[in-house]
């Protein structure tokens, strides 16, 4: 599950999804980045050494993630961009317009990566809006397509009614939460998962005495231990962090390993409720 090939820069490896396209292995989450102070952040991050920034229109600061591009002075063709598709825009004609108003915000000529942000089960348009994507990427607006908080439920009506399987699936996953049942779900159909709140957003994790064992018998941080159980799982991370110490060390994390019972004993600290905000897909609704 190791990515598989770097990067021309030497820096992050990085998977080859389905779509033959690429992603790096380790990402750079942008959620509360915005204006001024976000594209500081984001203009570090790329500095950095970070190849792809996840955004999404709810987090309102995709102008923000164009500029830092701008900014940073790296090629455009070396960074992936990301994006999501809110759970009000989820109709044909409005995701369609959505993607499109996405592109002018970020001022980018394309995305190289759009996914729907939620199912939104009850309203029951996820499809419509998948169908929009696949217009869109075979238009070349998009490069690559897929879902963000899917059930193996959704993915499977996905395939049956469009024929087209998501390239990634982006879900929450860290210690506290591993999601066994849906990686599995996700490999089966070749669908590469990334984990948002790889970190479980801190908190209690950064005490916990198992994971400071296992950090301090490699000389690393308990967050380059939790990142390095992300790229071993096969998963991509997308931690966040605005100071640049704390964003390079994110990304330290490939050139040690950790061993199959330091494996398990990271997942066993998985919990049935571990999600942080019970955003259950099943039930929950984004706009």
């Amino acid at each position: 599950m190791e990515p598989v090939t770097s990067l021309v820069d030497g820096g992050v490896p990085e998977y080859r999804l389905a779509d033959g396209t690429t992603l790096p292995a380790v990402g750079f989450g942008t959620y509360l980045l915005r204006g001024t102070g976000g594209v500081a952040a984001m203009v570090s991050a790329l500095e950095s050494g970070y190849r792809l920034l996840d955004t999404a229109v709810s987090y309102e600061n995709e102008g923000a993630v164009g500029e830092a591009i701008r900014r940073s002075g790296i090629p455009r063709e070396q960074i992936r961009v990301s994006s999501k598709l809110p759970g009000r825009h989820h109709e044909y004609g409005e995701a369609i317009d959505t993607v499109h108003e996405s592109l002018y915000r970020t001022g980018l000529d394309y995305l190289d990566l759009y996914l729907i942000h939620w199912p939104n089960p009850r309203q029951g348009r996820y499809v419509d809006a998948w169908r929009a994507l696949v217009d869109l990427r075979r238009q070349g607006v998009v490069r690559s397509i897929g879902v963000s908080n899917f059930l193996p439920e959704h993915l499977d009506r996905l395939v049956d009614e469009t024929g087209v399987a998501p390239s990634v699936n982006q879900i929450e996953l860290h210690p506290r939460f591993p999601q066994a049942t849906q990686r599995a779900a996700d490999a089966g159909l070749g669908i590469r998962t990334q984990s948002w709140s790889p970190l479980g957003r801190a908190g209690d994790l950064l005490r916990d005495p198992e994971l400071a064992r296992i950090a301090h018998t490699h000389g690393r941080s308990i967050p380059q231990t939790i990142l390095r159980w992300h790229v071993q799982l096969g998963t991509l991370p997308l931690p966040k962090a605005s100071h640049v110490d704390r964003q390079r060390a994110n990304l330290e994390v490939f050139d040690f390993e950790l061993g199959a019972d330091e494996m398990e004993a990271i997942s066993r600290l998985g919990r049935a409720d571990g999600r942080l905000k019970d955003q259950d897909p099943a039930v929950y609704e984004e706009f």
